[in-house]
């Protein structure tokens, strides 16, 4: 069952938590269903392993062969894997991804299948439409890819955030929101400091972010932060030292 993140006056969010299970060995991830005016999106639909019972929770809110838009924040396969089966499953939905990965795309579709339905998102971000508003492509380039968008909406005011804020483990539940940083720390830390690019970049999405009004940071991985877990989060990966901060020439030498 999905979790309803936001539900008001015909506008509808809806995350999946739980659809990578087969074998265990997959990484959890969150896939996102909006909805507004009879107009509906999905956020980062994933791999092969979450798209059957993705298709079929789906159908429960929305047809999904109405879908107009299939949104990526980068073109990793956990990310957008399954995009073949979504451009047969779609009639029209366009594609919308980084500019950067726009060539790379079809290498997960057999071929023709993307032809007129990709939209290269610029480095700037875009207001990309759903229904009656919008959602805003947030700029969050390497965090943790070379092109990254995060997906801003002004209805529900949730920042979807891609791999920024993300927590694995077995320690906690990924459907139940975090409100306070402090215990779940221990989740996030390891993650972030090897696949956020650098401080610099944190230091800049900070800034930009602090401009919005969020209610939630939902990641593609993990747990929810709402409440007090929001400035939290930002505050701490504002001064987080990661990614080539921490490289040395002890982790580029020849192996034994």
């Amino acid at each position: 069952m999905p979790i309803e993140l936001f539900n008001k006056d015909g506008h509808l969010c809806l995350m999946f938590t739980d659809l990578c299970r087969e074998g265990g060995e997959a990484v959890q991830s969150n896939q996102f269903l909006l909805i507004d005016n009879k107009t509906g999106v999905i956020i980062d639909p994933g791999g092969n392993l979450a798209y059957g019972e993705l298709y079929l929770g789906m159908t429960q809110h929305f047809a999904p062969h109405q879908l107009s838009a299939i949104i990526a924040s980068h073109a990793d396969p956990d990310i957008i894997a399954s995009l073949d089966r979504w451009m047969t499953a779609t009639a029209s939905a366009k594609v919308y991804i980084s500019r950067i990965w726009e060539r790379f795309v079809p290498h997960f579709c057999k071929a023709g299948k993307t032809t007129g339905r990709l939209v290269g998102i610029p480095d700037a971000g875009m207001r990309i439409p759903l229904g009656r508003s919008h959602l805003l492509a947030l700029p969050a380039h390497f965090l943790h890819s070379e092109g990254n968008f995060q997906f801003y909406d002004p209805v529900s005011r949730i920042l979807f955030s891609g791999d920024l804020g993300a927590s694995l483990g077995a320690g906690f539940n990924p459907q139940q929101p975090v409100t306070s940083l402090a215990g779940h720390l221990q989740y996030m830390e390891s993650f972030h400091r090897r696949y956020m690019v650098a401080n610099k970049v944190l230091r800049h999405w900070a800034q930009m972010v602090r401009k919005l009004p969020i209610d939630m940071i939902v990641p593609q991985h993990g747990a929810i932060l709402k409440g007090e877990a929001v400035p939290e989060f930002i505050q701490w990966v504002e001064s987080l030292s990661c990614g080539i901060d921490l490289m040395t020439d002890r982790d580029y030498a020849v192996p034994d």
